[in-house]
C-alpha cells in the first residue's frame, strides 16, 4: 500500500525487453537509478511504486544507488511502463509502514488504465491538467473533489466530464518540482488508479441487489411485486 506522496524522482538506466538473468525472470526488466535516498531501508522483494505501479525489487547494485524490477505482461497492458526509455524520469514511493502519516490517500499501486493529457494550462503559479481516459468505463469512479492517483501521485479532481471521459486536476507550485507530471506535455500518457472506495461500493450494491432479486421473500422483491400489482390494477 502507498499514500500517493512521491518520495523521489528516479531515472531509468536500462529497459530490457527480454531479461534472461535470474533477477530479470525472462521478461521485461527496468533498472532505475539516482535513487539512493529511498533505498536505505529497502530489501529484495520489497515493493516500490514506480509511476504509480507497485513493482517488486529483484536486484540492487553494490552501492545500493539503483534497483531492478520485473514487469509482467498484464502490467504492460494496463500501464504505460512499456513506453519508458533510458533517461525517463519516474515517480518513486516506498510501501508504507505502520508509522507513516497518510497525507495523500490509500493507493494500491494497481493501475486501472492510462489517460492522455489533452490540455495543460497555467493558472497563476499552478498548472491545470485535463486528461482523457483510454478505458472510458473508469470515469464512473472519478468524482469532483475526490481522490485520484496519477503516475502514483495523490491528487484532487477539480472537474469531471462523464460524456467525454475527461477530468481535470490542479498541480500546485510546491508539487511541480516533486513529481514527473510537469515534465509531460499534451498528448503524453499517465497511469491512472481510481479511488478504490467507489469500486468497493459499486460491488457491494451489485452483490446485495442480486441477492435480493434472487430471493422471492426479500424486501426488494416484495416491493417490485407490489408496484407491478398496483400498475396492473390501474390498467383494469
Amino acid at each position: 500500500m502507498f499514500t500517493g506522496l512521491i518520495e523521489h524522482i528516479g531515472t531509468v538506466l536500462e529497459y530490457i525487453p527480454i531479461d534472461s538473468t535470474s533477477s530479470g525472470g525472462g521478461g521485461v526488466s527496468i533498472t532505475i537509478g539516482d535513487c539512493a535516498p529511498i533505498l536505505v531501508d529497502v530489501h529484495l522483494g520489497d515493493s516500490i511504486s514506480t509511476n504509480g505501479v507497485c513493482l517488486t525489487v529483484t536486484e540492487f547494485d553494490q552501492e545500493k544507488t539503483q534497483f531492478k524490477v520485473g514487469v509482467a505482461p498484464e502490467t504492460l497492458r494496463r500501464t504505460d511502463l512499456g513506453d519508458l526509455v533510458k533517461g525517463s524520469k519516474v515517480n518513486l514511493e516506498r510501501a508504507v509502514t505502520s508509522d507513516v502519516r497518510l497525507g495523500g490517500h490509500v493507493v494500491q499501486g494497481h493501475v486501472d488504465t492510462i489517460a492522455t493529457i489533452t490540455k495543460r494550462v497555467p493558472d497563476g503559479n499552478a498548472i491545470n491538467f485535463t486528461f482523457e481516459l483510454r478505458d472510458k468505463q473508469y470515469i464512473s469512479y472519478i468524482v469532483e473533489k475526490g481522490f485520484i492517483a496519477i503516475d502514483g501521485t495523490s491528487l484532487t479532481v477539480t472537474h469531471v466530464d462523464h460524456q467525454t471521459a475527461q477530468f481535470s486536476i490542479m498541480l500546485i507550485s510546491y508539487s511541480q518540482s516533486k513529481v514527473v507530471l510537469p515534465l509531460k506535455q499534451e498528448s503524453s500518457t499517465v497511469n491512472i488508479e481510481v479511488d478504490l472506495t467507489g469500486k468497493l461500493i459499486e460491488k457491494q450494491i451489485e452483490v446485495n441487489l442480486n441477492a435480493q432479486i434472487n430471493n422471492k421473500d426479500s424486501a426488494l422483491t416484495r416491493l417490485i411485486e407490489s408496484i407491478v400489482e398496483k400498475k396492473l390494477q390501474e390498467l383494469k
